[in-house]
């Protein structure tokens, strides 16, 4: 892997730490749950061949700080941050981008608020859960959620959450939640992979208290997303068909009459196909 550029961009209520490579028209990749900047490691440097491949933390998330750390978080609020990283590293042109499970919600409503700034989005698993029939058997599973984490604790939490996402929003049955495999010790890691889990179990508290209320809870403006949707390309991972993440990509691509793209792996096929899954995102970008 090459060493990308940095930089800090201020932005109202925080600063974001981004990374850039290569060389052409931007490419802009929005990471989701707690992957930040490094999630996209696996498949930059291949898309740097094509493009300038801008990636970063969402506010709030590993290196991008934010000014109060209690602020509330919002989507619109969030995609305004990508925006503003269009405008710096774009300016003059409309850009392609990428987002992935909260990130691609963000981008939705980047492409709905301003899509002259968009070429193209590739919107990987979006968990807009409530633009689906049964929307309110999700918030009862995000409000199991929240309950858990505050009377349990964070990993039980996480164990209700991860349950609920492979089963497609149906929480498990009361009694011991299933716990998340550990991420090895630091110690157990090369030194740039120990530092990206550390930033990861350090960011959950964060991502699961703030960011999944917030963003589970968006619902799109469907007639302005279906009026751009020549524009965007919906897509799921080829392991996760059922499961709640994937659903509301597919019933969005029935909805607006557009094949659904499918990416190697589940939810997380970034990390665990980067090769394959950055074939198929070049090719999204290039029809």
């Amino acid at each position: 892997m090459s060493a990308p550029t940095t930089g800090g961009l201020r932005v109202p209520g925080a600063t974001l730490y981004y990374e850039v490579r290569g060389r052409g028209p931007l490419l802009l990749l929005i990471p989701g749950g707690t992957g930040g900047a490094a999630a996209f490691d696996g498949v930059a440097d291949a898309l740097a061949a094509e493009y300038t491949v801008a990636s970063y933390d969402p506010r709030g998330l590993s290196r991008s700080s934010l000014d109060e750390p209690e602020a509330g978080q919002s989507v619109a609020e969030h995609a305004e941050d990508a925006l503003r990283l269009l405008d710096l590293l774009s300016p003059g042109e409309p850009a392609r981008v990428f987002g992935s499970s909260s990130g691609a919600i963000a981008a939705l409503h980047l492409l709905t608020a301003r899509p002259e700034r968009l070429v193209r989005l590739v919107a990987h698993e979006p968990p807009v859960v409530e633009v689906l029939p049964d929307a309110p058997a999700h918030r009862a599973f995000l409000a199991r959620v929240r309950d858990t984490l505050e009377a349990e604790g964070l990993m039980p939490a996480m164990g209700v959450f991860a349950a609920g996402l492979r089963s497609d929003g149906d929480a498990p049955a009361p009694g011991p939640a299933p716990v998340p495999a550990p991420t090895p010790a630091p110690a157990e890691l090369p030194p740039h992979a120990a530092a990206r889990a550390e930033r990861t179990m350090g960011d959950l508290p964060y991502f699961l208290g703030r960011i999944v209320p917030g963003f589970m809870a968006y619902s799109p403006d469907l007639e302005r997303l279906e009026a751009v949707s020549d524009r965007l390309v919906l897509a799921g991972g080829r392991d996760s068909r059922g499961e709640l993440p994937y659903r509301p990509a597919a019933y969005l691509a029935e909805r607006f009459g557009r094949e659904l793209l499918h990416f190697p792996g589940g939810h997380t096929g970034l990390t665990t196909h980067p090769a394959e899954f950055g074939g198929v995102l070049r090719q999204a970008f290039a029809s």
